[in-house]
């Protein structure tokens, strides 16, 4: 019997074997996978069907996404909507949902690798660090893209000192670097990683003096991530979970 549940799930970062194992086996079961081609190692859809109908939603928009994937539902095959990294971030999973319900479409999340973590992993940094950071913030920023909220600054965030990924940020990493500077210093440690996990990856390694330059000279324009905060620098205190001191039962 055909699921009729349609399945978003997390490509993860691009590889084909950074999936989940529950990510392979939607992608061999569905009639219809939609996936952002801009994104995905086109090996990523071997764990398809050769049967399956492939849809690169890259240039189509909101609605003729959701109105494919609801023709296919609604025509008796199981859809899988890949996005790429995780589903719970910068994946459109909100609105899509939204019109799937109001089309009484039911819908499910299968979570993926989120692209933060395969870049952290290929520069093996962890993000938090005892007595440096113990924050994560995953933020954006605005260009030709939604608007962020009020109270969502760059310079807000960066008081804290925690740990920085930005996302969706490349283009405007000078410009970015600059808000940084005064809360992080010029020698603060920051990685930009291109595609990670991918054939073409590329890792930059600077600082918040020095990081726009090697951007610009890359001539990166998307898919890649922004690292910063003096966690990178990996110097810091040692967790007291681990301490032998510790009392244990």
């Amino acid at each position: 019997m055909t699921d009729q549940t349609v399945h978003f799930v997390g490509a993860g970062p691009g590889a084909a074997d950074l999936l989940t194992v529950r990510a392979t086996r939607m992608l061999a079961a569905a009639d219809v996978v939609l996936y952002p081609g801009t994104y995905l190692d086109p090996e990523v859809l071997a764990h398809c069907s050769p049967e399956a109908e492939l849809v690169d939603t890259q240039k189509l928009d909101l609605d003729q996404i959701v109105a494919a994937i609801v023709a296919a539902h609604r025509g008796g095959k199981q859809v899988v909507r890949l996005v790429s990294g995780d589903p719970s971030v910068y994946s459109a999973v909100a609105e899509q949902t939204r019109r799937l319900d109001a089309a009484e479409v039911p819908w499910d999340v299968t979570p993926g690798v989120p692209a933060y973590a395969a870049a952290a992993a290929l520069v093996g940094r962890e993000l938090t660090v005892p007595l440096v950071a113990q924050s994560v913030v995953l933020t954006r920023t605005q260009a030709r893209s939604t608007a962020m909220p009020e109270g969502e600054s760059l310079a807000a965030y960066a008081a804290t000192g925690a740990t920085l990924v930005l996302h969706l940020a490349i283009r405007r990493t000078r410009e970015l670097m600059a808000e940084l500077l005064p809360y992080y210093g010029p020698q603060c440690p920051v990685v930009v990683v291109y595609r990670a996990s991918q054939p073409d990856e590329l890792v930059l390694r600077g600082t918040v003096a020095t990081i726009a330059e090697a951007v610009e000279d890359a001539g990166l324009r998307q898919a890649a991530v922004i690292l910063a905060g003096p966690a990178l620098a990996r110097d810091g205190g040692e967790s007291f979970l681990y301490d032998a001191a510790r009392e244990r039962a």
